[in-house]
């Protein structure tokens, strides 16, 4: 898809232009920044699932390369991943004459609510390639609202969420993207991680 593309392309130029201008983060990149990142992620949060941040990062080529700025943006990559693919569920959803009112009322829904989350993932890119890591908690932790309000539109009335694993998918890489940005921060205190 063309936003996947573009925040490849924005991840590539990022890890070859951040050495020149960083220096804490980017000159000594253990081999094993993956595995290490994810365990201090599982470790600092009871809600960060380690399992899923180690077999989801990987899966971006870059990622093993990259330094913590980097492996924030793949996890904003495959967030954004994540909702370009579940906004297509959502419509193929929404042509299913075998839901009742109540879940189509859910799934448009969540339908917004994902597409506003596309653009937002998309401008914390920015953001965050500009510096400001403090806009782009707050926008990435909008996003994992998100997620968490479309859940429990459907759970509210007991109702089956045809969306559970997208919406724990997307909550869980939306708070590692967090959890890599607050240890890429110096001097941010972790009870600062979820801002809101």
């Amino acid at each position: 898809m063309l936003q996947a593309s573009f925040l490849r392309l924005i991840s590539f130029f990022f890890l070859i232009a951040l050495p020149l201008g960083r220096s804490s983060t980017t000159l000594n990149v253990p081999k094993d920044i993956i595995n290490q990142t994810c365990q201090k992620c599982a470790n600092q949060s009871i809600i960060l699932s380690y399992k899923l941040c180690s077999t989801s990062l990987p899966t971006v080529p870059v990622s093993h390369s990259a330094n913590l700025e980097g492996l924030a943006l793949v996890a904003m990559e495959l967030a954004l991943e994540n909702v370009t693919s579940t906004l297509a569920i959502i419509e193929k959803l929404l042509d299913s004459t075998s839901l009742d009112n109540f879940a189509l009322g859910c799934l448009a829904d969540c339908l917004e609510l994902y597409s506003d989350a596309a653009w937002t993932i998309l401008n914390s890119v920015g953001v965050f390639l500009s510096g400001n890591y403090d806009v782009t908690r707050i926008w990435m932790s909008s996003v994992m609202e998100a997620a968490s309000t479309c859940q429990q539109g459907f759970t509210e009335r007991g109702e089956a969420s045809p969306l559970t694993q997208e919406n724990y998918n997307l909550f869980q890489l939306c708070g590692i993207a967090l959890c890599i940005i607050h240890l890429a921060t110096p001097g941010v205190p972790y009870s600062q991680l979820f801002h809101r």
